[in-house]
């Protein structure tokens, strides 16, 4: 049985590298999604894992920062691991992550991709893999 990642990220090239990255491992399937109001409506697929962007760019209309969607899932979902994935580097905004409920905080460098595989094998295990 697969495990089922939510990728949720307002760039488009991230997420593509994300999914590609995921999907030549055997044992995830991945979902992504440009905005965290996306993310929230699919919930109920029951994700094993979510990797959050900490900003997102609207076009026009108010949208929803990482930390008030992280809130949202806590609300509705209090087991899924939550991964921040942001370029905002910041102790301060980490902590509030972790403080609501975010299982881990980890900044866009040159080699967050390692990084973030590890994070995720860390926190499910895929039979096999």
């Amino acid at each position: 049985m697969s495990k089922l990642i939510f990728f949720v990220d307002d760039d488009k090239l991230i997420l593509n590298l994300l999914e590609y990255t995921i999907n030549n491992r055997q044992g995830y399937e991945v979902k992504t999604f440009t905005s965290g109001e996306e993310c929230l409506k699919n919930l109920d697929a029951n994700p094993h894992l979510i990797v959050l962007d900490h900003i997102f760019n609207s076009q026009g209309n108010k949208t929803m920062n990482g930390l008030e969607i992280l809130k949202k899932i806590r609300a509705r979902n209090k087991m899924v691991p939550v991964i921040i994935l942001t370029g905002k580097g910041d102790d301060y905004i980490a902590s509030e992550y972790m403080k609501n409920g975010a299982n881990y905080y980890l900044p866009k460098n040159d080699y967050f991709i390692d990084a973030l595989m590890q994070v995720i094998d860390k926190f499910i295990k895929v039979p096999g893999a």
